[in-house]
């Protein structure tokens, strides 16, 4: 079974509470990567789980960290965040570019999958800013030079367009989603599920490794309860796991 580390899908919540004369604020910290970490254990794949602020310590600096893992996903992390690790931006220290890292790592046979999310590809405001970052050489997508989000509070049908491992079993027609990103497949990728005329999931391969991007969400807000509750939700990322992981060949 794959060993897959999973970077990102958390936030913090500040709100200011005013009362007439008074006012308080309050805080609050969710995470989002429950249901895709239960899909990928129900599989028997294992899960190491970085919050945002986890990885922004913690996630590899070198290759051989790298190699502990069959499979990298980020989901909802901005590029800024395994940029600027604290020991660069608190203390002025050098540190590896982790994103040169993992690409480099992908190229010599690792497996990299990015999810989307408001802070995934380009991201709100273009602020998750992976176009300018060497991890865009090797993701199977061209991303657009500012905000990315196609929002479609109404519903979009997602359907399958190819056959394919990753795919297998599952019906041509998905749940509705509420928001992906636009981006254009690169040349030799394949895209193997499109929502309206963009693609939203596409695969392939870069060096000896291996690469996937998922352009919505896995998990609310993009992604809503139905598509949640969807008995294809598990199977879709499981057989993608696998898939990135070489286990389904």
């Amino acid at each position: 079974m794959a060993r897959v580390l999973l970077a990102g899908e958390s936030w913090s919540t500040t709100s200011v509470h005013t009362k007439g004369f008074d006012s308080f604020t309050t805080t609050a910290y969710e995470e989002g990567a429950a249901d895709f970490i239960t899909a990928l254990e129900h599989a028997g794949h294992s899960v190491v789980f970085q919050p945002n602020h986890v990885a922004a310590a913690k996630f590899p600096t070198t290759l051989a960290e790298l190699r502990e893992f069959d499979v990298v996903v980020l989901s909802d992390i901005g590029a800024n965040t395994l940029l600027i690790p604290p020991q660069v931006f608190s203390e002025g220290r050098a540190m590896p570019n982790r994103l040169e890292i993992l690409a480099e790592w992908t190229r010599a046979g690792g497996s990299l999958l990015m999810v989307g999310g408001y802070l995934s590809f380009m991201g709100i405001e273009a602020k998750a800013n992976y176009r300018n970052t060497a991890l865009a050489a090797v993701l199977p997508v061209e991303m657009e030079a500012g905000d990315d989000r196609e929002e479609t509070p109404q519903g979009s049908i997602a359907s399958i367009v190819g056959s394919h491992p990753i795919t297998r079993g599952l019906d041509e027609n998905w749940p509705a989603i509420l928001g992906y990103h636009r981006v254009e497949a690169r040349e030799g990728a394949e895209v193997l599920a499109t929502v309206g005329a963009h693609p939203l999931l596409v695969v392939d391969s870069e060096g000896s490794g291996r690469t996937a991007a998922f352009l919505s969400d896995m998990a609310p807000h993009w992604l809503p309860k139905e598509f949640l509750a969807w008995v294809g939700y598990e199977p879709m990322w499981q057989q993608l796991i696998s898939w990135l992981a070489r286990e389904s060949e």
